[in-house]
């Protein structure tokens, strides 16, 4: 397998302490924002950052959700398999409020696309972010740009970037993977 490291778990922590003091300049105390991570990879960055704001910067009660954007996607019937929906879990009003989407990878926009779609069935917010891990910047098929971003990567198409999470891979890394190998 051909992948090379582009971030080490402490480049990913410098990185996501970052990103949690830019949210803390634009949402201060958080009462009207609410952080939406995008099922399935986004819910890890987004429950990290809670963590993270909630523990090291003493914001108190950041709302925190999980939005699963399988069916607004654009392709989900190309695919020849099954898709498998993950949860949604958002247990608060998304009317009038402030919201951040957090993804891991910024690709095509897709994605968000349908996300901005998807949680116009939860209400109308007043504003609407996007934090990405990675960015991503060659590869987009929709006008979409984050707000925040950890980091731009130039990835051709035929390469993936694969973020890994401690809860879920055992390690925070990422990685770029050339395409014989996945």
């Amino acid at each position: 397998m051909s992948q090379k490291l582009l971030l080490n778990a402490t480049e990913v922590n410098i990185i996501l302490h970052r990103l949690a003091c830019q949210l803390i300049e634009n949402h201060n105390d958080f009462s009207n924002t609410a952080i939406i991570g995008l099922q399935p990879r986004g819910k890890y960055l987004a429950k990290r950052l809670k963590l993270m704001l909630e523990s090291e910067y003493k914001i108190k009660n950041v709302a925190l959700g999980h939005l699963d954007i399988t069916f607004y996607r654009d392709d989900f019937r190309r695919s020849g398999k099954p898709l498998e929906a993950n949860t949604t879990d958002i247990n608060f009003i998304v009317e009038n409020k402030k919201v951040v989407f957090v993804d891991d990878v910024l690709y095509t926009g897709r994605s968000i696309r349908a996300a901005l779609t998807a949680i116009q069935s939860f209400g109308r917010p007043s504003e609407i972010e996007l934090l990405t891990l990675i960015d991503r910047r060659f590869s987009r098929h929709l006008p979409i740009q984050p707000d925040y971003r950890g980091r731009q990567v130039d990835a051709i198409n035929d390469e993936k970037v694969k973020v890994n999470w401690k809860e879920n891979e055992g390690e925070d890394a990422v990685y770029l993977i050339e395409k014989e190998s996945f």
